[in-house]
């Protein structure tokens, strides 16, 4: 099947055409007819199967046809990160470049004036994070009378952050009939509860398990002691043919560490985490992107918003303790076809964790005796 198969206009058309898609991934294929049906949606997606795509075409295409005379909000997306706040705009952007639909992104960490400006000049999309939404709605900038379509992006994410009582209140606000969308990358017990909690009989969709890995990504595994890791990340960048490399560390402290540590051996690095300010991590996922340095260092709920086409290689400085965070961790090299690398250093502390891993993924990660 093909874009023209999912009954799209020809505004869209173009622009997904013109945007270099021409065949839908299995997540669009089977989100976006039903979402064109007005049905409720819960989608089990991991990162790089195209999941932003799955809901943004199809609302764009729902509100175009029904035209309205007066601006107001008509769809709202929650999203658990600025990053992913950015994308999703970016993304809405794209497939609407021929459709008069107006969109924002509200997110906190920044000034409000731009976004309270933007409020009031009428708005058809509205995508948000929890916590400058509630704001700005208290201050009374945010009408959501008339909101047809809710769509919630990354709802582990929210449930790891401690969001889900705030997307409470948000739905608490929102009119009694709407059409529900709801995606998770994993489907934990407490997101499938909720999600039964404000769905309306919802259409599943699942594509790729969670338990699955890229087939094109080579994974590999150092044992090391942790207080080698930092030599050994060193002797891995030597390599001059990694062009990019995001590395994963659990903690923000530890990002930060480790971005000093590397400055002082002469490799350029940035971290990205929840305390930095906006600007910061928006300068560094630039410099990323267009190679002004080399390493990225992040933090897993900040990197939930990167979304960089061209990463060849990721780097686990430290094994995850939740077995699905790695799948997601190495899904961000290997997408749209490509090969990439992901290697983990794994330090005696850790090895409970990997073997998790491997239970999860179904095999075990080959070992890397020495590294070059």
């Amino acid at each position: 099947m093909n874009f023209q198969g999912l009954n799209l206009s020809a505004p869209i058309l173009r622009a997904v055409t013109e945007h270099g898609y021409t065949t839908p991934t299995p997540i669009q294929q089977q989100t976006i007819p039903h979402l064109l049906a007005k049905r409720d949606i819960i989608g089990c997606a991991q990162t790089g199967t195209g999941k932003t795509a799955a809901f943004a075409i199809p609302i764009l295409e729902l509100l175009s046809v029904k035209k309205t005379h007066n601006r107001h909000i008509r769809s709202l997306i929650v999203t658990p990160t600025r990053e992913l706040a950015i994308q999703i705009a970016e993304n809405f952007k794209a497939y609407g470049k021929y459709l008069d639909i107006r969109h924002t992104a509200i997110y906190g960490g920044v000034p409000q004036g731009r976004q309270v400006s933007a409020l009031k000049n009428g708005l058809d999309v509205l995508i948000t994070t929890p916590g400058r939404f509630l704001d700005l709605l208290n201050q009374g900038f945010i009408d959501v009378s008339r909101v047809e379509i809710v769509v919630l992006d990354e709802a582990d994410s929210m449930l790891d952050m401690g969001f889900i009582k705030d997307v409470k209140k948000i739905l608490a606000t929102l009119p009694a009939r709407i059409q529900t969308l709801l995606f998770s990358a994993t489907m934990p017990t407490e997101i499938r509860t909720f999600a039964k909690s404000i769905l309306q009989n919802p259409v599943e969709v699942s594509v790729t398990p969670v338990s699955s890995t890229a087939k094109r990504v080579t994974q590999s595994v150092v044992f090391v002691e942790q207080h080698a890791k930092t030599d050994l990340l060193v002797k891995v960048l030597s390599d001059v043919t990694i062009k990019r490399s995001l590395v994963f560390t659990r903690t923000k402290h530890g990002a930060d560490k480790l971005v000093k540590q590397l400055a002082k051996t002469g490799i350029d690095a940035a971290a990205i985490h929840g305390n930095k300010s906006q600007n910061a991590r928006q300068k560094a996922l630039l410099d990323f992107r267009n190679s002004d340095i080399r390493v990225l260092v992040a933090t897993d709920i900040a990197a939930r918003g990167i979304d960089i086409d061209e990463l060849p290689h990721v780097v686990n400085y430290e094994i995850p303790n939740v077995p699905e965070t790695y799948v997601h961790r190495i899904g961000r090299t290997g997408r749209a076809g490509a090969a990439g690398t992901a290697i983990s250093f794994c330090d005696p502390t850790e090895r409970a964790d990997l073997k998790s891993i491997q239970k999860l993924i179904g095999f075990d990660v080959p070992v890397v005796s020495s590294y070059r």
